[in-house]
């Protein structure tokens, strides 16, 4: 992607106030995109943005990463591309290019893989931008097709359903509209789109339809039950139901937005605004739903912001992560349930956990305090930093690592082009992937720079809001070193005063050559001008930074 700016965007997205913000990643630009093949044109080099939302494994060695700027593509492990956006798409039709924006979701299964983007509108709210899916995204050459994000004209309150009706209220625009997760299972792309709701695409009949999804008051809904419907005329509607995504307040249900889901074999898992819901497919795509929420089962909390499924001993396990919703004595954390909803068990609570994944008997949380890793789902240990820790002749080189405790995404490896497990995480500073699963060494991978530049990274630096580690705010130095093992950093104010010393010796420690923007007494510096004067190959290198509280 070509010259888009990526930004994080912070909303409660038509929640009651005391909710917590939601975060995700889009980007300002304009494009879409269709289902022709993708050429070498439509690629561009590395990572366009370090803040990675997603991240999706497919095939023998693909790694998927949703940044805030696009869609990326390591294919070997070493160089990372970018898809490239467009415009001009044709609903249905082919393209080589994607939608601008963020991306918002990614499901992948065999050779098949969906990608949702979002952006903003011009009232600064979120909005769906469109996605695209293939059936040959593993293969050198991609051919995708492209959907603008669904919507229904005014008049549209009755869609179809299984061979049947029901009621429904028409989502007419694509602010709030979002497609935050999707799942890929059988005949049915499942992606659940916030106000747009529950919705799939059926890949057979090329069409896309809503989904019913139980009101808040219900404990179940059964749409294959021939007893719950009522003929109106020539139509067999759902009997009393409407689907509404509006407020309670409003004669809405919290349970009808949408946020995550989880599709197998038979089964759809759907995290809403109000719990967790189980679904059976039936004949003609009908389902049978169960529905649970906080207070009357045992889950930490009703906001569902992302589901996993782990198998292990002989168990189905199915992990939720949750936020408080409306009931302030919801809790944030995981809950998680071995009998397919028939109880919940809540852990890891008081934790943002943004997304969760397992394999075998480990299970890994991506939070905005870092990773957390347990073998038992009730013990958890969290991992002490991400920092890239290269050696050469014994001595740590590499001058990197994760400069935020805010991990988005994390997806564990266990294919057979790596000699060993790996793990990857994306943060709001970077990818990052480990061999080691104690997590003690790491590869990073960022946006392209200039390896020869000198540079301060944010600048203007706020120590209060960029790269937040452990309560310091960090600003990170690039140099061009080549030979010195000690780097010295001298941090003078616009008098030329000295307020900050330090010696950084690459033999003895690892990650970035960075500044947390307090004194040598530990204090917060004033706001202002400061220069940097870095010391390294019997040179000098000046950098002026602004430190903006």
């Amino acid at each position: 992607m070509r010259n888009v700016i990526a930004i994080l965007v912070l909303w409660n997205l038509a929640l009651p106030a005391d909710n917590p913000a939601l975060v995700s990643t889009f980007a300002v630009d304009n494009g879409v995109f269709d289902k022709t093949a993708v050429s070498v044109d439509s690629l561009t080099t590395g990572l366009q943005s370090n803040v990675i939302a997603e991240i999706q494994l497919q095939g023998d060695s693909l790694v998927w990463i949703g940044t805030g700027a696009g869609l990326s593509l390591l294919r070997d492990s070493v160089a990372a591309m970018t898809f490239t956006t467009g415009s001009d798409f044709t609903e249905g039709g082919p393209t080589d290019y994607l939608p601008s924006g963020g991306i918002s979701a990614i499901a992948a299964a065999g050779d098949t893989l969906f990608v949702a983007t979002a952006t903003t509108s011009e009232t600064n709210n979120p909005m769906g931008n469109g996605f695209v899916w293939s059936t040959n995204s593993t293969d050198t050459t991609i051919s995708w097709t492209y959907f603008s994000q669904p919507t229904e004209g005014a008049a549209d309150s009755l869609p179809p359903f299984a061979g049947k009706f029901f009621r429904a209220l028409p989502v007419t625009v694509e602010e709030f509209n979002v497609t935050y997760d999707a799942s890929i299972s059988g005949n049915y792309i499942w992606i659940a789109s916030w106000a747009g709701g529950l919705r799939r695409y059926d890949i057979t009949n090329s069409s896309w339809g809503r989904v019913p999804l139980p009101k808040d008051n219900q404990t179940a809904l059964n749409t294959c039950d021939t007893t719950e419907y009522e003929k109106v005329g020539e139509y067999t509607i759902l009997e009393d139901f409407y689907l509404n995504p509006r407020n309670p307040s409003e004669g809405g249900n919290h349970n009808h937005k949408a946020f995550s889901v989880l599709a197998y074999s038979d089964t759809v898992w759907v995290g809403t605004a109000n719990g967790i819901n189980r679904g059976i497919l039936g004949t003609k795509g009908c389902i049978s739903w169960e529905h649970y929420a906080y207070p009357s089962e045992n889950l930490s909390g009703n906001f569902v912001v992302s589901l996993a499924r782990q198998n292990w001993n002989g168990q189905r396990i199915i992990w939720a992560a949750t936020v408080n919703a409306d009931d302030p004595t919801e809790t944030r954390g995981l809950s998680y349930t071995t009998n397919d909803g028939g109880t919940w068990v809540t852990t890891l609570l008081d934790k943002r956990v943004y997304n969760i994944t397992a394999y075998d008997s480990l299970v890994f949380a991506a939070t905005s305090d870092g990773i957390w890793k347990s073998e038992d789902g009730k013990t958890w240990a969290k991992f002490k930093g991400i920092k890239q820790a290269v050696s050469i002749s014994a001595f740590h080189y590499e001058l990197d690592e994760i400069l935020t405790s805010d991990m988005f995404s994390v997806a564990f490896d266990s294919r057979m082009y790596y000699p060993y497990h790996a793990l990857w995480i994306g943060s709001m500073d970077g990818l990052a992937r480990s061999f080691d699963l104690d997590g003690s060494n790491w590869k990073i991978y960022r946006t392209n720079f200039d390896q020869n530049d000198v540079y301060a990274y944010p600048n203007p630096f706020s120590p209060d809001v960029h790269n937040v580690l452990e309560g310091d705010g960090y600003v990170r130095f690039h140099t061009n070193i080549k030979q010195s093992y000690v780097v010295n950093m001298d941090v003078y104010n616009f008098a030329m005063e000295l307020v900050y010393s330090y010696d950084y010796d690459r033999r003895k420690n690892s990650g970035a050559l960075k500044w947390n923007g307090r004194d040598q007494q530990g204090n917060l510096v004033s706001n202002g001008t400061y220069f940097v004067r870095l010391q390294y190959d019997s040179k000098s290198e000046w950098v002026s930074l602004i430190v903006i509280k």
